[in-house]
């Protein structure tokens, strides 16, 4: 029986920067919460990063207004950034001038940028789990990776030995 969250939508299209640019920002943001991703986007230093703010805010208005319209309980300081997207959107072919009275073409990319919100699973759960100390195997693991090397390492010692010893022997 799994439990569903519900995931909340913002997107912002047609948008003057290219895809791998606004990813910068957006993977700053991905899956952290919601008030430290607008942190996170109100102080970088890029050109789409004031973009990307004003998307999270309507993600996480309209996630507001889509709980209080089915009438479900929603939790804002629990709502985190669960996908980051900026897909190609259409380019736009220009003309640069270049020597010789030629032409040389580029292209203008365009962004569609996807931001989704949802709330953590945090303390309801129908299984209860436990754990297992994991200190005390760590130290036998560790112990254990020590000693295989060094039984690997005196094997070759006494090959190479074998091998002059039997190279002494077809001398004589």
């Amino acid at each position: 029986m799994a439990v569903e969250t519900k995931e909340y939508r913002a997107e912002a299209k047609f948008q003057r920067v290219s895809p791998q640019k606004a990813r910068l920002v957006l993977d700053l943001i991905k899956g952290r919460g919601v008030q430290e991703a607008l942190e996170t986007a109100a102080f970088t230093k890029k050109r789409i990063a004031p973009v990307i703010h004003k998307l999270l805010v309507s993600a996480v208005d309209n996630a507001k207004y889509v709980s209080g319209e089915q009438g479900t309980d929603l939790d804002v300081d629990n709502l985190y950034v669960k996908q980051a997207l900026a897909n190609d959107g259409p380019r736009m072919k220009r003309i640069r001038p270049a020597p010789m009275g030629r032409a040389y073409r580029y292209q203008r990319r365009l962004t569609h940028i996807v931001l989704s919100v949802a709330e953590r699973g945090g303390g309801e759960s129908l299984v209860t789990r436990v754990e297992e100390p994991a200190e005390a195997a760590k130290p036998a693991n560790k112990t254990a990776a020590k000693k295989a090397p060094a039984k690997k390492a005196a094997a070759p010692k006494a090959a190479k030995k074998a091998t002059t010893v039997k190279k002494a022997s077809k001398k004589a």
